[in-house]
Formats: structure tokens, sequence, C-alpha cells
């Protein structure tokens, strides 16, 4: 998995919700968008990236929703 795209991926989703006007309804559907969209493979390898470099590259918004969801995108 090219980790580098799936920052880049995960970060142009986050801009798309970052404009909600709620953000824990963002951060929920953000969490909900990986989970649905993304194969497992694809959540793995972004959910070590982050635990790996703290998040390096990973916008605010999608660290903090990832933070919120773990459980949810883990399985």
């Amino acid at each position: 998995m090219n980790t580098e795209h799936l920052v880049k991926m995960a970060n142009q989703i986050g801009s798309f919700f970052s404009t909600m006007p709620d953000r824990d309804q963002a951060m929920a559907d953000l969490a909900t968008h990986l989970k649905r969209f993304w194969e497992p493979r694809m959540r793995k390898a972004f959910l070590e990236h982050i635990d790996k470099t703290q998040g390096e590259g990973v916008d605010a918004i999608v660290l903090e929703a990832v933070n919120r969801h773990l459980q949810q995108l883990a399985v």
C-alpha cells in the first residue's frame, strides 16, 4: 500500500467533511466513510502509518476522527 497516497486521500476526505457545521458529526461521518469505502488493507496501512509516525502529514480533523472512532475503523 502506498501510504503517501492513503494520506492524500484521507486528507481530501477530511477537507470535504471539514465544511460541515457540526464538527462532531463531521468526524463521525468521516470515520464511517473510511469504514464503508476503504478496504480493510487500506485502513490497516493507514492506521499503522498514524501509529508509527504520530500522524505525519495527516490533517487534524482526520487524526481526531480516527482517534475518536479507532475501534470502528480497526475492525
